[in-house]
């Protein structure tokens, strides 16, 4: 197996990053810088995506994130709300980010979605930005944002609608964890982007179990590469020393195991596809 510089030394920085921001950050959202290509190739048309059509895909979930502190709203959430709804223990701080709707250029033409349409678009697979299955895991918390042309009433029984489906699985000991955030500023996109303008937009950031799939999967890789020592000189080169990565690797153990115990309690879970 050969191993890419493009492709895969990017690994050892995000695990060295978790161990150093943790002291830092209250919460840390859940992007795949490489995987986000997926969605731009098959949401958006875009065969060969560059860092600018990827960065302005994270723009837009940022400024939906941001958007109750610099626009007026119905219900507007804050940062505090954020940690209190979304972090239950300060290591579980990884919440999955999706996005919809993710459209290209042809969506114009066609038939806007409802808001109940609009939010299950949000929660499949397909709306994501990182790469792990949520049918495999529960979700401890789920904020919910909505832009635009968007009714007080349409998100209450859209999201009371998952509920009585149960479509989305909570862990059992908090069974109905939506925190909902509306503004009426639409989305804003680019001139000339990837992404087309429409009346409204939800972003989603979710706590759920399943996220430590993605760890397990990162590590996997980062194991492969530190058994080499591929592209280990290009940090010791710089200064860093080799027990960082050491020390990283069993952060990332730590954490991987500190998602198995959250969903320990949670009951035998059914598959059920939105």
């Amino acid at each position: 197996m050969q191993c890419s510089t493009h492709t895969q030394h990017w690994k050892f920085p995000i695990v060295l990053s978790c161990l150093i921001i943790r002291q830092f950050m209250i919460f840390v959202g859940g992007f795949g810088k490489f995987l986000i290509i997926l969605p731009v190739r098959r949401n958006l048309d875009v065969q060969r995506p560059s860092f600018v059509n990827v960065n302005r895909m994270v723009a837009q979930t940022a400024s939906s994130i941001t958007s109750s502190l610099r626009f007026g709203g119905s219900v507007n959430v804050d940062f505090m709300e954020f940690q209190t709804n979304l972090v239950p223990y300060p290591r579980i701080h990884y919440p999955l980010i999706s996005y919809a709707p993710l459209v290209g250029p042809e969506y114009i033409h066609k038939e806007k979605l409802t808001t109940t349409e609009l939010t299950n678009r949000a929660f499949r697979p397909g709306s994501q930005f990182l790469k792990c299955d949520p049918r495999h895991g529960r979700y401890i918390a789920c904020c919910l944002f909505y832009r635009g042309d968007v009714l007080p009433r349409e998100v209450h029984r859209a999201v009371q609608g998952i509920r009585d489906k149960r479509s989305v699985q909570f862990v059992d000991w908090c069974p109905t964890g939506f925190k909902v955030g509306i503004n009426f500023q639409p989305p804003t996109n680019v001139p000339g982007g990837d992404m087309v303008k429409t009346s409204r937009a939800l972003c989603v950031l979710g706590n759920t179990t399943c996220v430590g799939e993605a760890w397990s999967q990162l590590s996997a890789k980062f194991d492969l590469l530190h058994s080499r020592q591929a592209f280990v000189h290009w940090f010791t080169q710089e200064g860093m020393d080799k027990q960082e990565f050491v020390e990283a690797r069993a952060f990332m153990s730590a954490l991987e195991q500190d998602y198995m115990e959250v969903g320990y309690d949670t009951v035998e879970q059914t598959s059920i596809t939105i």
